[in-house]
């Protein structure tokens, strides 16, 4: 049987690869595993991150749509409103030039009327009504009668010409000039017409009715 020298450089140097096939595993296992927990933090890291950015992508777009979303309903209101404007200001121009031609009225009957109203309401037994010098020449035939027997009261009034009222209506007021009412028609159309625009969006389900309106002196 033959032995081996365990000296001889043949077996030493055997020994010595085989440590170092030995070492050189440990080692790759090792680095096997390293890089297989390396790989699966980075995965988890990535799917975190991944999930991270999906979630901030849909609160963007979330937001991104609120955004959209509150624009569309403002630009809305602010079109419905100027369209309602615009046909509240329609009406107020076709109501101006209604007066102003004296269409669709009995005109004497709504000097009448408007004085009258006026008259009710004022102290004291003797008026001047104050007319454009062409409605005085051409209403004043009776006129103050008529007025003055509709009043409810005795009383006396009397008409004048007045220059400056140019768009048709009355200028009424007591004999000391202390109570003053404007009728004239385009100064009672302006008066009249914050209350009569809400009246009108109102009766277009526009706004809330908010009541009839009223004429003060």
């Amino acid at each position: 049987m033959a032995f081996t020298n365990s000296d001889s450089p043949e077996v030493l140097r055997e020994e010595i690869l085989a440590d170092a096939r030995r070492e050189s595993d440990e080692i790759l296992r090792h680095a096997r595993e390293e890089a297989d927990d390396l790989l699966a933090k980075a995965a988890a890291e990535a799917e975190q991150i991944r999930q991270g950015l999906r979630a901030q992508t849909r609160a963007e777009a979330a937001r991104r749509r609120e955004l959209v979303l509150a624009g569309v309903a403002v630009e809305a209101a602010r079109r419905r409103s100027a369209r309602v404007e615009f046909v509240l200001q329609s009406v107020r121009q076709a109501t101006r030039q209604k007066l102003l031609a004296r269409d669709g009225f009995d005109y004497q009957e709504t000097i009448i009327a408007l004085t009258v109203e006026a008259l009710r309401r004022m102290a004291g037994d003797m008026f001047v009504v104050r007319l454009s010098p062409a409605d005085h020449a051409a209403l004043d035939n009776g006129l103050a009668e008529k007025i003055a027997q509709r009043i409810g009261r005795p009383s006396t009034v009397v008409i004048h010409d007045d220059p400056t009222i140019e768009d048709g209506g009355a200028i009424i007021q007591d004999r000391e000039g202390r109570q003053i009412w404007d009728n004239r028609f385009l100064s009672r159309l302006e008066r009249l017409w914050p209350e009569l625009r809400r009246q009108i969006a109102a009766g277009a389900r526009l706004v809330a009715h908010r009541g009839a309106p009223e004429d003060d002196p």
